[in-house]
């Protein structure tokens, strides 16, 4: 059943992205094809109910509404009830940031974060979204997806050709083998990352973790890896996943690592 007033109540919602904070009311009236009069009225509806906010210019932006509604859908994900012992826990053990994340098209949607207590990393908010090509946490996830599938995700050539495509097909399988990736970030120096896919029932890749922290020359990285992977073995068996899971035996970590 169609609702006119709600669809384009959502409609006008949607115009603003990250890089469009501030919108006129001639530009959504423009864009939507709305009459001056029902804009006026939608508008101020959004305004009541706490989803956009009027500005001293007259342009509007959204308010603290939309964010809550956010994180409730967020947290109303049965994975991030799951994951909050796992991923604090992981924290105080390893001293570093945990995450965990989906993927949602080329992008990976954070639902979690447990900020280190003592060491300082970059502070990546729950709901962001980032490339997926370009993240270990996009990779752990992108690596579980049959080929024809990854290639139309990138038939545009966003990675930069067929030579490109070619070499990060290569990457994701030597990341499927091994089962974690873990090294540099690729978001900004001097930073360590080590990331895991947590697999269902079905042994799908559903999600990722991750353990962030500041490269520093004391840092043991086999035992962050190691204290990842354990984490995204447990969270996968909460979710129904076999006790062993394949590509993340103790011998093969430390040939890798």
């Amino acid at each position: 059943m169609s609702v006119p007033a709600l669809e384009r109540g959502i409609a006008i919602l949607r115009l603003f992205r990250r890089d469009r904070t501030t919108i006129a009311a001639s530009e959504i009236a423009a864009e939507l094809g709305l009459a001056r009069s029902s804009l006026h009225a939608l508008l101020a509806a959004l305004t009541q109910l706490g989803l956009l906010r009027r500005l001293s210019s007259g342009h509007f932006a959204l308010d603290a509404g939309v964010l809550a509604i956010g994180f409730e859908y967020l947290g109303s994900l049965p994975i991030t009830e799951l994951a909050a012992g796992v991923l604090e826990r992981l924290r105080d053990e390893t001293g570093w940031s945990t995450h965990l994340a989906i993927l949602q098209g080329r992008s990976i949607l954070y639902l979690s974060r447990f900020g280190s207590r003592h060491v300082l990393t970059r502070n990546v908010t729950v709901g962001s979204l980032l490339p997926a090509h370009t993240t270990a946490l996009g990779r752990v996830m992108l690596c579980d997806l049959e080929p024809e599938v990854l290639r139309t995700m990138y038939a545009d050539d966003l990675l930069g050709g067929a030579k490109a495509f070619a070499q990060f097909a290569a990457r994701l399988r030597d990341d499927r083998a091994r089962g974690f990736v873990a090294g540099p970030g690729y978001h900004e120096p001097g930073i360590q990352v080590v990331a895991a896919p947590v697999r269902d029932a079905s042994l799908r890749v559903v999600a990722a973790i991750n353990a962030v922290a500041v490269e520093q020359p004391d840092n043991d990285l086999a035992s962050i890896t190691r204290a990842v992977v354990t984490a995204a073995h447990e969270l996968s068996r909460m979710l129904g996943a076999p006790h062993v899971l394949p590509n993340m035996h103790e011998p093969f970590l430390e040939k890798q690592l």
